[in-house]
């Protein structure tokens, strides 16, 4: 991990407190790295962005968001990790990390899910989360679904 060589500011809020610039460089950052960057062309707008318990973290650097992920509460209680980027110019930076740590903060001990990419596996594994299932390919990558239980 690169040494950080900026402060940034983590910011979490619920969908309704977004203000529509926050929304605008969220969406922007993530169709970067997953359509622009992974050349994966997927619905990232699924409609649970702006659903009322769906909660938003992202660390930015003057303004600016460099990583994000968000925070799903799925029926049943679980709570489900989501749409974790970083963007290219800050990563190794542990940003990634201290999102996740956050957002496992709120959570507490509730069962929590996500579909990682299997690449990073291990990085979640880090976190207490297991394999669950068999490898799936989700818009041509590789995942696997991933478990946290307390």
């Amino acid at each position: 991990m690169r040494s950080q060589p900026f402060p940034a500011t983590l910011r979490r809020k619920w969908s309704a407190d977004l203000t529509a610039a926050e929304v605008y460089h969220l969406l922007k950052l993530r169709n970067d790295v997953f359509v622009v960057e992974q050349n994966c062309v997927y619905a990232d707008l699924d409609g649970r962005d702006l659903e009322p318990a769906t909660r938003h973290f992202w660390l930015e650097v003057d303004g600016v968001p460099q990583a994000y992920l968000r925070l799903l509460e799925e029926p049943g209680g679980t709570y489900r990790i989501g749409r974790v980027c970083t963007a290219r110019a800050a990563r190794g930076l542990g940003f990634s990390r201290r999102l996740v740590e956050a957002a496992l903060v709120e959570v507490g001990t509730t069962e929590c899910v996500l579909d990682a990419q299997t690449y990073v596996a291990d990085f979640y594994a880090s976190f207490g989360f297991r394999p669950e299932g068999a490898e799936f390919i989700e818009d041509g990558i590789p995942h696997l679904r991933m478990r946290r239980s307390r």
